[in-house]
């Protein structure tokens, strides 16, 4: 029987996430607001990497729930024998049943190819650690999102991978492999769009096509995951990534860990955050456009698409009728001007409903549309909810209702069953 604590005095919670990574350090932050804007926790922290060995002091440490995100086999046996409710930042082992919340991989994969097919690429390619769980999930994401606009996904075999290892392993062995990467990137269809499992593998794949004599970001361009700031600046050129929502990861761990340990029971189950965005640095500043008119439209649409411009503005930078701006347009990026315009700014006013406090109002006059009425009825049609259900879903932090109900995007989970 897992221990149900009373409010006699603080719950004591130890916090096994390391302090080495930016994923790891903003979990840390979102578990601190939730503690802040709630009931006192005393905290048991050591500073330590990802694959570090377990704290000697956990063995014998008596408490009353962890949050962990650690690699380590010895630890399902011990959290087994505290018998204290966890929630794990990675996935569980098979044999625990403990609930996990996790950066949404599929979304992650989708942000990154639309953020290359933006830039018009036409081929694409995935560059992960094979058998890690987090790397097998992006590159499937990424090559049905790659299937389903009708083209290939180039994928980085290797060699034999490690079967199970952890993840410092992964990329040790990943620092080995740098001439196979740099041959495969030579061989590839040129101008490539390439995602990397994360931003280690992205900053191995930058290196690899120096090797090779690759120009990035004009024949490739490379996009990781998990916006390591330090990493990402030191490679080059610098690393457009995907900002996995980490904060608001360690938030919602820390509200189920809380709710856990007042006695409820959650199923099992994997919570999915979805990432962020994508900050761009140089090595995905292209458009692979060989029309040179064609990208100078698309550059337009995505440097203006906010400013309130319409299709007849698009055409006159090209001195083109509509019609012969749509037929074309769409031959070469798949999707009419019209509709890359409003995904531009939807996508827009997602993030500013999801970081800012903006009224609608405001939203709407800051993506081009006049009338926050019309902008509401759009963003339902095309999102599937009102901006103000989709802030409240984003921005809320509490998972208390999830403790019964298994969010949607466990479907995915089931359906792999």
């Amino acid at each position: 029987m897992e221990k149900i604590i009373t409010r006699t005095s603080r719950p004591r919670v130890a916090l096994l996430v390391e302090s080495s990574r930016a994923y790891g350090r903003g979990a840390l932050s979102g578990i601190a607001k939730y503690i802040r804007e709630h009931d006192q926790w005393s905290i048991f922290l050591q500073e330590h990497s990802l694959c570090d060995d377990l704290p000697p002091w956990l063995k014998e440490w008596k408490g009353d729930g962890i949050i962990t995100r650690v690699e380590n086999h010895t630890l399902t046996g011990v959290i087994q024998r505290l018998r204290v409710p966890a929630v794990y930042l990675r996935d569980v082992p098979a044999n625990l049943k403990m609930p996990s919340v996790l950066t949404d991989n599929i979304a992650a994969a989708r942000l990154a190819f639309e953020h290359l097919q933006e830039r018009g690429f036409r081929h694409f390619a995935f560059c992960g650690y094979n058998g890690a769980d987090y790397s097998d999930e992006r590159r499937d994401g990424f090559t049905r999102c790659v299937t389903r606009a009708g083209l290939y996904c180039h994928i980085f075999a290797g060699r034999n991978q490690l079967h199970k290892s952890n993840t410092a392993k992964y990329e040790e062995e990943g620092l080995k492999d740098g001439e196979r990467v740099a041959k495969w990137v030579r061989e590839l269809p040129k101008p490539i769009g390439l995602m990397a499992c994360n931003d280690m593998r992205g900053q191995q794949v930058l290196n690899a096509c120096r090797t090779a004599g690759v120009a990035v970001p004009d024949e490739v361009a490379v996009i990781g995951v998990d916006n390591e700031d330090t990493l990402c600046d030191l490679s080059e050129p610098p690393l457009s990534s995907v900002v996995p929502h980490t904060q608001r990861i360690g938030y919602e761990a820390a509200a189920l860990l809380d709710e856990m340990m007042k006695g409820k029971k959650p199923l099992p189950h994997r919570f999915f955050v979805e990432p962020i965005s994508i900050i761009t640095r140089r090595s995905t500043e292209v458009l692979a456009i060989e029309d040179r008119q064609i990208a100078a439209v698309a550059r337009f649409i995505r440097e203006h698409a906010c400013d309130g411009i319409d299709v007849g503005d698009v055409g006159r930078i090209v001195n083109w009728s509509r019609s012969t701006l749509e037929r074309r347009y769409e031959k070469i990026m798949g999707n009419s001007p019209k509709h890359d315009i409003l995904r531009f700014r939807l996508n827009r006013a997602k993030q500013l409903l999801t970081e800012t406090d903006f009224s609608l109002a405001y939203i709407a006059s800051k993506i081009g549309f006049t009338h926050t009425e019309y902008f509401s009825r759009i963003f339902k049609k095309k999102i599937g909810m009102t901006p103000a259900g989709f802030r409240i879903r984003a921005q809320a932090a509490g998972v208390a209702d999830r403790l019964q109900t298994p969010p949607l995007l466990d479907k995915r989970k089931s359906a792999k069953n």
